[in-house]
């Protein structure tokens, strides 16, 4: 696979590398400019004229090129709290397709970690009086309602604090192994008044090699505990997927070449020498360049199949915006202006724009499944504490809406450093999708023109929008000619951008 920023070099443009908030102000009419809620607008009849490369965005509904793929996973279940308030509704609203379970009810977790569903780690795993499944079912079952599949991540929560409690390596991993096949009993087979959740992956821990918040051992320790946990699952249980492992620090790139961390390298080497399973290989990327988790993920499945792992599936189950690149503004001694201002930033125009630019960025990388961090309250989050949704939810939701038309046509041309892109049908050619983000504001403009639209006479057009003052609202609605569609985009901030396109008539 190619990379999917580079605009004009492949079939289908997905993304730019910076951002370019620069271009865009809305042409929907007939070639008369329309002043709109700040946008300019205009609809023309462009007869298919070919783009001028670098500011011309050219969408062709007669070239088709794939599935646009549903990559928008979460992390943490609806319930936030202590259970006192429930994102079930809007998660569910917006059809997400795996969430993975870590952190939860953090930073006081209750549920899913292994400490809380079996407190003494002394007692036998195969009395099911020794679990305390209740709250973690409750969790579950609100998790569930929101249609989306489930990653059960079996181990502990991060800790920050001085003193650790359970991220230490079990003392015995074959008794941690049997405690993890009890909870897949549980919710797996209904045993110990339990449930047929059919959960298909099962991680073993989180970011081992993040000491000492998430692990207090050694790389061997967890090698260990991996290999031991692993067998164990896929020996019961054949037809489940295990993984890991989680890593936040997965390599470098120097000079263009991707450095594995030795932690990663010995992992790999290690599974593969003692054909210890390893269904799916997790990491992490927080970043503030939306192209690093495509091309982290390019560099990852190179390595795999280096290590003879073709098979293994790649997720990226946790991402974010970084603003700044930078951790420095979470830090204790951080200002605490700062730190608002840093989590404003990540949850506002720029991380909504951030977020809808991997998301189309990555349709071209090889990643099986990404799990944003995280759809739950508070930072990094897509509600605020009272359960408000940001901007950066109103990004997830504009997806969503791509998602409607998943036949993925081309798009060619732009500017590489400014605008990431990705166009749709509906499996009936009655309505298409075209999704932008923009990243950085600029005094250019960039034209996108729409050809070959599988439907004769007038277009309506809808255009929906996600910055600082639209939460995916309707910013405007025309009724165009026949003919090719071109909207002028303003660089006046970071935005995310939906046109609706359907036969006026219908």
């Amino acid at each position: 696979m190619g990379d999917s920023c580079a605009l004009g070099n492949m079939a289908v443009v997905t993304g730019a590398a910076g951002g370019w908030l620069d271009k865009l102000s809305w042409l929907l009419g007939l070639r008369s400019v329309i002043a709109f809620g700040g946008m300019l607008l205009s609809l023309a009849l462009s007869g298919g004229a070919e783009p001028q490369p670098g500011t011309t965005l050219r969408v062709d509904f007669a070239r088709t090129n794939g599935v646009i793929r549903a990559l928008h996973g979460l992390n943490k279940g609806p319930l936030a709290a202590g259970g006192l308030i429930d994102v079930i509704a809007a998660q569910r609203g917006l059809a997400v397709p795996l969430i993975r379970l870590h952190d939860c009810h953090w930073p006081n977790p209750d549920v899913v970690d292994l400490h809380a569903v079996f407190p003494n780690f002394s007692a036998d795993p195969a009395v099911a009086t020794n679990y305390d499944f209740v709250r973690t079912d409750e969790y579950l079952a609100a998790t569930r309602q929101t249609g989306a599949k489930i990653v059960y991540r079996l181990g502990e929560s991060i800790e920050h604090t001085a003193t650790k409690r359970f991220i230490h390596p079990p003392a015995d991993p074959a008794h941690w192994a049997q405690i993890c096949l009890g909870v897949i009993r549980h919710y797996n087979e209904g045993w110990a008044n339990g449930f047929r959740h059919d959960i298909r992956y099962w991680e073993i821990w989180n970011e081992p090699e993040n000491r000492p918040a998430m692990w207090s051992g050694t790389d061997e320790d967890y090698f260990r505990l991996y290999c031991v946990a692993a067998r164990a699952i896929k020996d019961r249980y054949p037809g489940l997927k295990v993984g890991g492992p989680a890593v936040g620090a997965s390599g470098h790139f120097s000079e263009g070449v991707f450095r594995p961390t030795a932690f990663v390298t010995n992992f790999l080497a290690r599974c593969r020498r003692e054909a210890v399973p390893l269904d799916f290989f997790s990491w992490h990327c927080y970043t503030a360049d939306p192209t690093e988790p495509g091309r982290r993920a390019r560099a990852i499945r190179q390595l795999l199949d280096a290590h003879g792992f073709l098979s293994t599936e790649i997720h990226l189950n946790e991402w974010n915006y970084l603003p700044g690149d930078s951790w420095a503004p979470l830090a204790r001694t951080a200002e605490p202006a700062a730190r608002q201002r840093y989590h404003e930033e990540m949850a506002g125009a720029p991380g909504a724009a951030f977020i809808t630019a991997v998301l189309l960025d990555l349709q071209d990388a090889p990643v099986d499944a990404a799990n944003l961090f995280h759809g739950e309250l508070g930072g990094f989050g897509l509600f605020n504490e009272h359960g408000v949704a940001q901007p950066n939810f109103h990004a997830l939701r504009a997806f969503r809406e791509l998602l409607r038309t998943p036949q993925r046509v081309e798009v060619q041309g732009g500017d590489r450093n400014r605008v990431f892109a990705v166009a749709g049908l509906n499996p009936t050619g009655t309505e298409a999708g075209i999704l932008l983000a923009t990243l950085a504001a600029t005094n250019s403009e960039t034209r996108l023109a729409a050809v070959h639209l599988p439907w004769n006479g007038m277009t309506r057009v809808e255009t929906h929008r996600v910055d600082q003052a639209h939460s995916f609202s309707l910013a405007d609605l025309s009724t165009n000619a026949p003919g090719a569609v071109e909207v002028a985009l303003p660089g006046n901030g970071p935005a995310v951008i939906f046109l609706r396109l359907h036969p006026a008539a219908r």
